[in-house]
């Protein structure tokens, strides 16, 4: 390229050189020059270009150099590395080695151990089967023991109820006796008494006890001739409660077995409806919490449907699985996961969901409303929201407009599906 300037700057040179000459121009030296002129420049433009060409692969063999200096930096590494696992896989060798060289040792130490941990099992054997035999020798004192206490329970037993029935037999006498002699138990006895050892009496003392038999007759007022129709009467009314209250025991009884009955199917309803809701949560939670899981469980299965439910979510990259040490957006997330998993164990005909995405970022909204499409298959949604997408997904928009005159209205929109 410096020759071709200097060819050029010789050429103006020499037209400036025979200008003042000649007053009158030579075209064909002047073409031969503006040729000269122009294959100067084709000239200087070709270097140009083969300086760019001869830069560009300048650039390229500094980026080859470059690779190749990594991949020897690489190859020095992992030569590094080798040589690391080499010496560590020579110190493991020398460690067994001096492994085995114990074991050489050790071997005749661990058959003496092993000799005496036999015979003490041994020993330990012999105790077993004699605490065996004795505790079936104490087994079988303990069952004639029980059965000798279960004779002795019902011989306790009948004794009670004849010492009960005996008092009732007195209790009855005692009444008679007072109801038709007006005299206790043992004021009968005394006077019986007092009669079987009284020798037979005179005529007079005969009158006397007829008057004082007379006297105490009137003390005890006049006879009742009703008195048999009332008693028949309250014997009529004992009967009908006696009636009425076997009525009642018998309803009692029966109602306490449907109780009973109840219990049990709402036991078996719910244990089902939760085994439903558990599977359906283990669907929803991870369309939800993408590489995240979750569950539910019962706090104490063993109370049927007293039990508590426990939930358990742990997002993905996060090691909580409580709620309470969640964020409030995923803790919402996590209530409306356990929410449709209930709707989804046991479908309704509609639903009515309030702002239940309020909290919800766009990601999570995205999830939750491809799992709302996946509810409105087999229900119908209301759903009262502020969020666009949510509207979107929506077959009809109902709202309340204020106009001008200042009244309330509602507005409702269909909104037709693109196809």
């Amino acid at each position: 390229m410096l020759h071709d300037s200097q060819e050029l700057a010789a050429i103006g040179r020499q037209l400036e050189e025979d200008q003042p000459l000649s007053t009158t121009f030579d075209f064909d030296r002047r073409l031969q020059l503006i040729e000269q002129l122009e294959a100067s420049r084709q000239a200087e433009i070709e270097a140009q270009i083969e300086l760019g060409a001869m830069k560009e692969r300048l650039a390229a063999a500094e980026r080859e150099e470059q690779f190749l200096r990594q991949r020897l930096q690489k190859a020095e590494d992992e030569k590094a590395e080798w040589e690391r696992k080499l010496r560590s896989q020579g110190e493991q060798v020398q460690n067994a080695q001096r492994v085995l060289l114990a074991a050489d040792h050790l071997l005749p130490l661990m058959e003496r151990l092993i000799a005496s941990a036999r015979a003490d099992l041994r020993e330990l054997e012999a105790s077993r089967q004699q605490k065996s035999s004795r505790l079936s020798e104490l087994r079988s004192q303990t069952s004639a023991m029980e059965s000798r206490a279960l004779e002795l329970g019902r011989s306790a037993q009948e004794a009670e109820m004849k010492t009960y029935e005996l008092k009732l037999q007195q209790q009855s006498i005692t009444e008679k006796v007072f109801d038709e002699l007006a005299l206790t138990p043992v004021e009968l006895l005394e006077e019986v008494a007092s009669l079987e050892d009284q020798a037979p009496k005179s005529e007079d003392e005969l009158r006397k006890s007829i008057r004082s038999y007379e006297s105490k007759l009137a003390q005890l007022g006049t006879f009742n001739p009703l008195a048999l129709e009332e008693f028949a009467a309250l014997e009529e009314r004992h009967k009908y409660l006696t009636e009425q209250l076997a009525d009642l025991n018998s309803a009692s009884a029966d109602l306490r077995g449907i109780i009973k009955d109840l219990d049990e199917k709402m036991n078996t309803t719910f244990l089902a409806a939760f085994e439903d809701t558990k599977k359906a949560c283990e669907e929803i939670f991870p369309i939800l919490f993408p590489g995240g899981t979750g569950s539910i469980s019962l706090t104490q299965p063993e109370e049927g449907q007293d039990a508590g439910v426990e939930v358990s979510v742990r997002p993905a990259g996060k090691r909580v699985e409580r709620m309470s040490l969640l964020s409030g957006g995923e803790r919402s997330l996590a209530a409306i996961a356990l929410l449709i998993a209930i709707f989804k164990a046991r479908p309704s005909p509609f639903y009515v969901l309030d702002e239940v995405e309020a909290a919800l970022d766009d990601a999570n909204l995205g999830r939750l409303l491809e799992v709302l499409e996946t509810l409105r298959e087999t229900s119908q949604l209301i759903i009262v929201t502020h969020q666009k997408r949510t509207m979107e997904i929506a077959d009809a928009l109902y709202g309340v407009s204020m106009g001008k005159d200042g009244i309330t209205r509602v507005v409702g929109q269909k909104l037709d599906k693109a196809s």
